[in-house]
Protein backbone atom coordinates (compact mmCIF):
# COMPACT_ATOMS: atom_id res chain seq x y z
CA UNK A 1 0.00 0.00 0.00
CA UNK A 2 1.27 3.45 -0.85
CA UNK A 3 1.56 6.04 1.91
CA UNK A 4 -0.78 8.50 0.16
CA UNK A 5 -3.49 5.80 0.07
CA UNK A 6 -2.91 5.08 3.76
CA UNK A 7 -3.27 8.78 4.63
CA UNK A 8 -6.65 8.92 2.89
CA UNK A 9 -7.76 5.83 4.79
CA UNK A 10 -6.72 7.48 8.07
CA UNK A 11 -9.16 10.31 7.49
CA UNK A 12 -11.91 7.81 6.66
CA UNK A 13 -11.06 5.95 9.86
CA UNK A 14 -11.43 9.01 12.07
CA UNK A 15 -14.64 9.95 10.24
CA UNK A 16 -16.03 6.49 10.96
CA UNK A 17 -16.35 5.62 7.26
CA UNK A 18 -13.58 3.01 6.99
CA UNK A 19 -14.66 -0.59 6.64
CA UNK A 20 -13.40 -3.38 8.86
CA UNK A 21 -11.22 -4.76 6.10
CA UNK A 22 -9.89 -1.28 5.40
CA UNK A 23 -9.03 -0.84 9.07
CA UNK A 24 -7.11 -4.12 9.05
CA UNK A 25 -5.26 -3.13 5.88
CA UNK A 26 -4.38 0.25 7.36
CA UNK A 27 -3.05 -1.27 10.57
CA UNK A 28 -1.06 -3.79 8.56
CA UNK A 29 0.54 -0.97 6.57
CA UNK A 30 1.35 1.06 9.68
CA UNK A 31 3.06 -1.95 11.24
CA UNK A 32 5.68 -1.73 8.49
CA UNK A 33 5.72 2.04 7.90
CA UNK A 34 6.96 4.16 10.84
CA UNK A 35 6.14 7.41 9.01
CA UNK A 36 2.47 6.53 8.57
CA UNK A 37 2.28 5.24 12.13
CA UNK A 38 3.64 8.54 13.44
CA UNK A 39 1.14 10.47 11.31
CA UNK A 40 -1.73 8.30 12.57
CA UNK A 41 -0.71 8.84 16.19
CA UNK A 42 -0.48 12.58 15.58
CA UNK A 43 -3.97 12.66 14.06
CA UNK A 44 -5.24 10.57 16.94
CA UNK A 45 -3.83 13.06 19.44
CA UNK A 46 -5.31 15.94 17.47
CA UNK A 47 -8.75 14.36 17.50
CA UNK A 48 -8.51 13.70 21.23
CA UNK A 49 -7.51 17.29 21.87
CA UNK A 50 -10.39 18.50 19.71
CA UNK A 51 -13.00 16.53 21.63
CA UNK A 52 -11.47 17.58 24.93
CA UNK A 53 -11.53 21.24 23.94
CA UNK A 54 -15.11 21.01 22.70
CA UNK A 55 -16.27 19.37 25.90
CA UNK A 56 -14.48 22.04 27.91
CA UNK A 57 -16.09 24.76 25.81
CA UNK A 58 -19.53 23.25 26.37
CA UNK A 59 -19.28 23.62 30.15
CA UNK A 60 -17.66 27.06 30.16
CA UNK A 61 -20.39 29.71 30.28
CA UNK A 62 -18.25 32.47 28.81
CA UNK A 63 -17.06 30.57 25.72
CA UNK A 64 -16.60 33.17 23.00
CA UNK A 65 -15.22 33.73 19.50
CA UNK A 66 -11.70 34.30 20.77
CA UNK A 67 -11.65 30.87 22.38
CA UNK A 68 -12.91 29.34 19.15
CA UNK A 69 -10.13 30.97 17.16
CA UNK A 70 -7.58 29.78 19.70
CA UNK A 71 -8.90 26.24 19.34
CA UNK A 72 -8.71 26.42 15.56
CA UNK A 73 -5.11 27.62 15.67
CA UNK A 74 -4.24 24.88 18.16
CA UNK A 75 -5.59 22.24 15.81
CA UNK A 76 -3.76 23.68 12.83
CA UNK A 77 -0.50 23.75 14.76
CA UNK A 78 -0.84 20.05 15.54
CA UNK A 79 -1.27 19.01 11.91
CA UNK A 80 2.14 18.16 10.38
CA UNK A 81 2.93 20.30 7.37
CA UNK A 82 4.13 18.40 4.28
CA UNK A 83 7.54 19.43 3.07
CA UNK A 84 7.65 19.69 -0.70
CA UNK A 85 10.93 18.53 -2.15
CA UNK A 86 11.57 20.82 -5.06
CA UNK A 87 14.79 21.19 -6.99
CA UNK A 88 16.38 24.61 -7.25
CA UNK A 89 15.77 26.46 -10.50
CA UNK A 90 19.32 25.97 -11.77
CA UNK A 91 19.14 22.20 -11.19
CA UNK A 92 15.90 21.96 -13.15
CA UNK A 93 17.55 23.79 -16.03
CA UNK A 94 20.58 21.49 -15.88
CA UNK A 95 18.41 18.39 -16.14
CA UNK A 96 16.18 19.91 -18.80
CA UNK A 97 18.99 20.99 -21.15
CA UNK A 98 21.93 18.61 -20.58
CA UNK A 99 23.54 19.36 -23.96
CA UNK A 100 23.58 23.09 -23.37
CA UNK A 101 24.93 22.51 -19.86
CA UNK A 102 27.87 20.45 -21.13
CA UNK A 103 28.69 23.05 -23.78
CA UNK A 104 28.51 25.89 -21.25
CA UNK A 105 30.80 24.07 -18.81
CA UNK A 106 33.26 23.36 -21.62
CA UNK A 107 33.34 27.02 -22.64
CA UNK A 108 33.78 28.18 -19.04
CA UNK A 109 36.65 25.76 -18.44
CA UNK A 110 38.41 26.82 -21.63
CA UNK A 111 37.80 30.49 -20.87
CA UNK A 112 39.26 30.10 -17.40
CA UNK A 113 42.36 28.30 -18.63
CA UNK A 114 42.99 30.71 -21.51
CA UNK A 115 42.44 33.83 -19.42
CA UNK A 116 44.81 32.51 -16.76
CA UNK A 117 47.44 32.05 -19.48
CA UNK A 118 46.84 35.55 -20.92
CA UNK A 119 49.72 37.89 -20.19
CA UNK A 120 51.88 35.28 -18.43
CA UNK A 121 53.94 34.30 -21.46
CA UNK A 122 55.90 37.22 -22.96
CA UNK A 123 58.19 35.16 -25.15
CA UNK A 124 58.16 35.97 -28.87
CA UNK A 125 56.46 33.29 -30.94
CA UNK A 126 56.46 33.33 -34.74
CA UNK A 127 54.57 30.75 -36.78
CA UNK A 128 53.65 30.43 -40.42
CA UNK A 129 54.08 28.39 -43.56
CA UNK A 130 56.95 30.32 -45.17
CA UNK A 131 59.37 31.76 -42.60
CA UNK A 132 62.79 31.30 -44.22
CA UNK A 133 62.79 34.90 -45.52
CA UNK A 134 61.49 36.45 -42.29
CA UNK A 135 63.98 38.54 -40.29
CA UNK A 136 63.71 38.44 -36.48
CA UNK A 137 65.49 41.10 -34.45
CA UNK A 138 64.60 41.05 -30.75
CA UNK A 139 60.81 41.26 -30.59
CA UNK A 140 60.48 42.64 -34.11
CA UNK A 141 59.53 40.36 -36.99
CA UNK A 142 60.31 41.98 -40.33
CA UNK A 143 59.24 40.96 -43.81
CA UNK A 144 61.81 42.84 -45.89
CA UNK A 145 60.94 44.89 -48.93
CA UNK A 146 60.85 42.81 -52.10
CA UNK A 147 60.19 39.56 -50.19
CA UNK A 148 57.08 37.56 -51.08
CA UNK A 149 55.78 35.17 -48.40
CA UNK A 150 53.14 32.57 -49.20
CA UNK A 151 50.75 31.56 -46.44
CA UNK A 152 49.69 32.98 -43.11
CA UNK A 153 51.90 34.69 -40.53
CA UNK A 154 51.25 34.72 -36.77
CA UNK A 155 53.30 36.82 -34.35
CA UNK A 156 52.81 36.60 -30.58
CA UNK A 157 54.33 39.07 -28.08
CA UNK A 158 56.09 41.13 -30.69
CA UNK A 159 55.79 43.58 -33.57
CA UNK A 160 55.20 42.56 -37.17
CA UNK A 161 56.87 44.99 -39.59
CA UNK A 162 55.53 44.23 -43.05
CA UNK A 163 57.59 45.83 -45.82
CA UNK A 164 57.17 43.09 -48.41
CA UNK A 165 54.21 41.03 -49.60
CA UNK A 166 52.30 38.37 -47.71
CA UNK A 167 49.97 36.10 -49.64
CA UNK A 168 47.79 35.19 -46.65
CA UNK A 169 46.55 36.45 -43.29
CA UNK A 170 48.59 38.28 -40.64
CA UNK A 171 47.64 37.90 -36.98
CA UNK A 172 49.46 39.74 -34.18
CA UNK A 173 48.68 38.64 -30.62
CA UNK A 174 49.58 40.99 -27.76
CA UNK A 175 51.76 43.10 -30.01
CA UNK A 176 51.58 45.57 -32.88
CA UNK A 177 51.44 45.56 -36.66
CA UNK A 178 53.25 48.00 -38.91
CA UNK A 179 52.38 47.98 -42.61
CA UNK A 180 54.86 50.02 -44.61
CA UNK A 181 53.98 51.79 -47.85
CA UNK A 182 55.83 49.05 -49.75
CA UNK A 183 54.05 46.28 -47.82
CA UNK A 184 51.02 44.33 -48.97
CA UNK A 185 48.81 41.78 -47.18
CA UNK A 186 46.56 39.78 -49.48
CA UNK A 187 44.43 38.31 -46.70
CA UNK A 188 43.12 39.69 -43.44
CA UNK A 189 45.23 41.48 -40.85
CA UNK A 190 44.19 41.71 -37.22
CA UNK A 191 45.68 42.58 -33.86
CA UNK A 192 44.50 40.76 -30.76
CA UNK A 193 45.22 42.63 -27.54
CA UNK A 194 42.25 41.61 -25.34
CA UNK A 195 41.92 38.40 -23.35
CA UNK A 196 38.43 37.69 -24.69
CA UNK A 197 39.51 38.19 -28.31
CA UNK A 198 42.49 35.93 -27.68
CA UNK A 199 40.24 33.27 -26.17
CA UNK A 200 37.92 33.35 -29.18
CA UNK A 201 40.88 33.16 -31.54
CA UNK A 202 42.24 30.12 -29.70
CA UNK A 203 38.85 28.39 -29.79
CA UNK A 204 38.34 28.97 -33.51
CA UNK A 205 41.87 27.88 -34.41
CA UNK A 206 41.58 24.80 -32.21
CA UNK A 207 38.33 23.67 -33.81
CA UNK A 208 39.66 24.49 -37.28
CA UNK A 209 42.65 22.27 -36.58
CA UNK A 210 40.42 19.43 -35.38
CA UNK A 211 38.17 19.75 -38.42
CA UNK A 212 41.10 19.59 -40.81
Amino acid sequence: MECKVAIGMMHDYFDGDLTRQGTMDLKGHMSTCPACLARFEQLEKTEAMTFSALEHAAVVPHYDIQASEKLTQLILDQIPKPQAKTRPQYLRLLYKYPGVTVAAIFVLVMLGSFVSMWGHDTKLVVSGEDLHQVVIDGNTVTIPEGVHIKGNLIVENGMADVRGEIDGNVTVIDGSLNLASTGFIAGQSRTIDQALDWFWYKVTTTFSGLAS
